[in-house]
């Protein structure tokens, strides 16, 4: 199974709209943009909104079934490991491989002495293709980024051969997902991390690094525009390289994790992506979920209370819902409007606060982020947010294929 080069992880909390999702990618097509959708899901979003694995899949197959869609479409168990990948074997053709709780652990000497001595050619001075300049990887670099991550792609290793013995490799896509780190890689730890993967028999056709800046969920990206531009040319620059060097699969593309509206570093993406000829997958999980309160308000009615009665509970729990986010969320409480106010807010208000517009003056990053981390509010209210769903579907569906399609694939990805 060969993932295309351009894809998207299309995650839906709810499984409520593959339709939606899909559709934006239909739009895409006429526009010369061909990209393959993947639903992703993660055991955590899976027990806190009362689903299973085999739920994405059927959502999945419904949507390309009442498009007539043609090309592929996969199913990705995000973030698992070998606590918790078993449930999502038999639904799943994508497995984000999850090892940071392995990053910075030192492998045994007698691995970390083995690495080093089988991949000392490396070191010295190296060029990239379509870099000036040289890059160097000394002896002691090479030792540092092995004792850091050679444990964790170990175990990415393990799961990798724990999956493989209960559905053959051809039949999956594997990612190494190295982003959730410290600090972010240099090309040169890219490389090492590269190089145990290829050691490892791993059959890679992604892997998400950790860049620069912060990568908050639903909001857009907070750093160096120009670091990360930099960043992300040399990281395709190491994966070109070592696809030649080590074997690796042939497609093998960057991965950029917590992908959804980070609209200040699309266009250095778009380019770079040209210029090498790369491909890419984008992960978006989040968004969706928020097209869906903005299409709950903008119906009114019944739908609208809902919207507000989710954002009440998510302000009055928000240490709760922000503790599993810590790392991805950055909200300042004191931008965050009371319960009481939003209680007296229009549809149109409601989404004008939400909607990640930053033309609009209404727009609140704060609010929206709160909202990103409160579906655990909507799982708990069930049949009352579903029919909420139901009854403003027209509105949401168009919200949800909108913003997929012309926020994000339209500014990432080229045309064919």
């Amino acid at each position: 199974m060969q993932l295309e080069k351009h894809s998207i992880g299309i995650g839906d909390r709810f499984a409520r709209q593959g339709v939606a999702q899909l559709r934006a990618l239909e739009q895409a097509a006429a526009d010369g943009i061909h990209v393959v959708p993947v639903w992703n899901k993660s055991f955590r979003e899976h027990s806190l909104v009362g689903t299973v694995p085999a739920d994405v899949r059927r959502e999945a197959a419904a949507a390309v079934k009442a498009l007539h869609w043609q090309k592929s479409f996969y199913v990705d168990a995000d973030h698992i490991s070998l606590k918790n990948v078993d449930g999502f074997v038999e639904s799943s053709d994508f497995f984000t491989l999850d090892v940071a709780d392995y990053t910075g652990k030192p492998a045994d000497d007698d691995a970390l002495r083995t690495f080093t001595a089988r991949h000392e050619g490396l070191t010295g001075d190296l060029r990239l293709p379509g870099l000036e300049g040289t890059f160097r990887l000394t002896r002691e670099a090479l030792t540092a980024a092995a004792r850091k991550y050679l444990l964790a792609v170990q175990e990415a290793g393990r799961l990798f051969r724990h999956i493989a013995g209960r559905k053959p490799p051809e039949r999956f896509v594997t990612e190494v997902s190295m982003d959730e780190t410290d600090r972010p890689q240099t090309p040169m730890e890219l490389l090492v991390i590269l190089a145990a993967i290829a050691d490892e028999g791993i059959p890679a056709q992604t892997v998400a690094p950790k860049f620069s800046g912060r990568f908050n969920k639903g909001v857009d990206y907070v750093g160096d525009v120009a670091v990360f531009a930099r960043e992300f040319e040399e990281d395709l620059a190491v994966i070109a390289f070592a696809v030649e060097r080590f074997g690796l699969p042939s497609n093998l593309k960057l991965s950029v994790h917590s992908g959804s509206d980070k609209f200040s570093i699309y266009e250095p993406m778009r380019c770079a992506l040209r210029k090498y000829g790369a491909g890419l997958h984008l992960k978006t999980a989040g968004t969706t979920w928020l097209e869906e309160v903005i299409g709950l308000a903008e119906h009114g009615g019944q739908p609208l209370d809902v919207a507000r009665d989710i954002y009440r509970h998510a302000f009055g729990r928000l240490d709760e819902l922000c503790g599993p986010y810590a790392t991805v969320i950055s909200i300042r409480r004191e931008r965050l409007p009371a319960p009481e106010i939003v209680a007296g807010w229009s549809g149109s208000q409601y989404a004008a606060a939400l909607r990640h517009d930053p033309a609009c003056p209404a727009y609140n990053p704060d609010l929206r982020q709160l909202v990103h981390v409160g579906y655990k509010i909507a799982a708990e209210m069930g049949a009352r947010f579903l029919d909420a769903l139901d009854t403003a579907s027209e509105s949401i569906a168009a919200n949800v294929t909108e913003n997929l399609h012309r926020r994000h694939i339209v500014r990432v990805f080229p045309a064919a």
